[in-house]
């Protein structure tokens, strides 16, 4: 019992929320976590992941005006950690839109592919637990910062006019992140892992900007045999509006609050290998602003761990 309330009060500590915010087209979930898991976070050496992603979303109204993004999405993550109180961390991740517009009883569509904005980041352990027999590190807490860039494609056109903003591969803006993540080590088998994170948006040539994120994640991972694990993860997401010009005019139907159940199931393949596959599941979309909606987001990866 004293485990879990410690692996409680250490997960709510670091979940606790902060000023509301937020951006219509941030991913809940920790991106680190998913790639690596809690043992591949803090493991020196240098790390790879691949990953595929489908994300769709909708807002407005059929009746009015209605549009329609699917996103298909793969990043490529690298991570180097000289020993495992420091991690320096990349990401480069290519994305093809597609973009349906009802208006006015006339569908229009819209689709552009490309670079999406690479993002580079560095983590530093705060405090970790003495060694605790068989379990290793019962416990660590790391800070996190980095940097969105602008360096995705921003002004995909279409018979030399420029496509939606929604469409773009990349959100043409620099945007800064920080956050704080951590675990608990419940036994040899099973761990809990929290985070929460702060996205600063910043607003692109074209007068766009998108909110900022207030990003909160709790996850439970168990081991389910020598070559399994299980994840399962609580993710939540608060979303100010996004600003559709440089005056700060806001679109109605963005922003907002959502949370999200992902289950996620690993395979150790052997030599560093790792099979991944989740399904990020909404549980509420009633905090979200205007007429919104989210689909299930599916992700499929791979990791290679080549250690020290």
């Amino acid at each position: 019992m004293k485990t879990l309330a410690a692996s409680v009060a250490v997960t709510l500590a670091l979940a606790a929320p902060g000023a509301s915010r937020a951006c219509s087209i941030c991913r809940c979930g920790d991106p680190t976590f998913n790639a690596l898991g809690k043992e591949g976070i803090s493991l020196p050496g240098f790390k790879l992941a691949l990953d595929w992603e489908e994300v769709s979303k909708s807002q407005g109204s059929r009746d009015d005006e209605f549009s329609s993004v699917l996103e298909h999405r793969t990043t490529l993550f690298a991570a180097w950690s000289p020993s495992d109180r420091f991690s320096l961390y990349a990401r480069v991740p290519f994305a093809e839109r597609g973009l349906v517009e009802i208006e006015d009883g006339g569908t229009e569509r819209s689709n552009a592919s490309g670079l999406a904005d690479p993002e580079f980041s560095a983590q530093v352990r705060l405090w970790s637990s003495q060694f605790n027999g068989d379990v290793g590190i019962r416990s660590s807490i790391f800070l996190v910062g980095g940097v969105k860039t602008d360096w995705g494609e921003n002004d995909a056109r279409h018979e030399g006019e420029r496509l939606d903003e929604h469409v773009q591969p990349g959100t043409g803006s620099t945007d800064w992140f920080a956050g704080i993540s951590g675990f608990y080590q419940l036994d040899r088998r099973s761990a809990v892992f929290a985070s929460t994170q702060y996205r600063e948006t910043g607003r692109n040539d074209f007068g766009y900007r998108y909110g900022s994120a207030l990003l909160l994640n709790v996850a439970y991972e168990h081991k389910l045999g020598g070559r399994w694990d299980a994840v399962i993860e609580m993710n939540y997401r608060d979303a100010s509006y996004d600003e559709v010009d440089g005056t700060g005019t806001l679109d109605p139907n963005t922003g907002g609050s959502m949370i999200y159940a992902t289950p996620r199931i690993l395979f150790d393949a052997g030599q560093g290998w790792v099979l991944r596959g989740s399904a990020q599941l909404p549980l509420s979309q009633s905090g979200l602003h205007g007429l919104q909606h989210e689909e299930p987001v599916w992700n499929l990866g791979v990791t290679r761990l080549f250690g020290q």
